[in-house]
């Protein structure tokens, strides 16, 4: 026998996965509704394997089955999910990414068995099962470990196109013509320069920037109903925050997908003094429901203060976790844990 039923169901993650994977790559969001299905299937699993292992009996090998499934759901509900959770709230893992890892651990709480010998192959999968029987725990570190290797898949990609700084592990270039049609977070660096020495008061200092969301760049746009081009080419005008428009649009959620559709660009009066607000970045967050991802008025305005001055800047795509968690999944459901190889490669496990 291959699996057992719940196991075959659950490969329904990979296209899952694969799919958000996808989303997160091109939309950096995906919908709260398209957790719905997937959590419930594991929810349903769940439950189907806790009455096979509980109404196996009282042999030796009952016992084992049933201490490991409760091990594995243990550390699982009980480490996993509040783990991710607790990224989630210092800014480690975006929202998708948290509700992605907490279906990850109903989904996945044990190691599954795949047995490849059905089909002639003289292997069982995953091949490299660790001492903590929670598949959940071996994802989210595999996740962490395919998801190491991008800083320096950046850094090779900016090289070879002549970038090379301190900021090349971090960020890419983009003109700033084009920044809108991207997402990430553009890094205002000290010298604002796409070249610096390699040196470590170089390096200490390209870790203290600060940065600009880009979907708060077009949610901001769009309220004021702009182009960029329109308030790099008349940024004495903008900066002035009478020249907020009286009636502004709804800025939307920042997707690539949000237009402007008014031009927004006449001065009107306001009781704010001239440059007391430049860029009218505090009436702008003020007056919007919610929160620009975080984004502060001294954020914002150092932002376009750099979009209306430089013709190219650097961005920080970040890691659409999402990915890397495809690939996690992946490498977990027929290499295994792969740290516990390293970990036992250096005498730790």
């Amino acid at each position: 026998m291959f699996a057992s039923t719940p196991d075959l169901v659950r490969l329904v993650a990979i296209p899952f996965f694969g799919y958000v994977a996808y989303r997160d790559v091109k939309t950096r969001r995906v919908s709260n509704r398209t957790w719905y299905p997937i959590a419930a299937l594991a929810v349903l699993l769940l439950v189907v394997d806790a009455y096979t292992v509980f109404e196996a009996g009282n042999s030796f090998s009952a016992q084992f089955e049933r201490r490991r499934f409760l091990v594995g759901v243990g550390i699982s509900l009980l480490f996993v999910v509040p783990l991710v959770y607790g990224f989630w709230l210092i800014g480690g893992f975006g929202g998708a990414d948290t509700k992605a890892f907490w279906v990850v651990a109903l989904l996945f709480p044990v190691f599954p068995t795949y047995d490849l010998r059905t089909f002639g192959v003289d292997y069982l999968l995953p091949v490299i099962e660790p001492n903590i029987p929670a598949f959940s725990l071996t994802i989210l570190s595999n996740t962490v470990l395919v998801g190491i290797a991008y800083p320096f898949v950046l850094a090779v990609r900016n090289a070879a196109s002549g970038y090379l700084s301190p900021g090349m592990f971090v960020a890419k270039p983009v003109a700033v013509a084009e920044i809108t049609d991207d997402y990430g977070t553009i890094l205002s660096f000290p010298d604002r320069s796409l070249t610096d020495d390699i040196s470590l008061g170089g390096l200490r200092s390209y870790f203290s920037w600060r940065g600009l969301d880009i979907d708060a760049l077009r949610m901001y746009l769009q309220y004021r109903g702009l182009e960029l081009a329109e308030l790099r080419a008349n940024p004495d005008q903008y900066r002035d925050p009478d020249s907020l428009p009286a009636e502004p649009n709804d800025p939307g959620d920042g997707s690539i997908s949000e237009a402007a559709v008014t031009d927004g660009g006449e001065p009107v009066e306001r009781e704010t003094a001239a440059f007391d607000d430049p860029w009218g970045a505090e009436a702008f967050l003020d007056d919007i429901e919610g929160s620009a991802y975080g984004t502060t008025p001294e954020a914002l305005r150092e932002g376009l203060e750099m979009l209306v001055t430089e013709d190219r800047v650097w961005i920080s795509p970040g890691i659409p976790f999402l990915v890397p968690l495809f690939f996690g999944l992946l490498v977990s459901l027929t290499a295994g844990d792969l740290l516990f190889v390293v970990l036992q490669a250096v005498g730790l496990a």
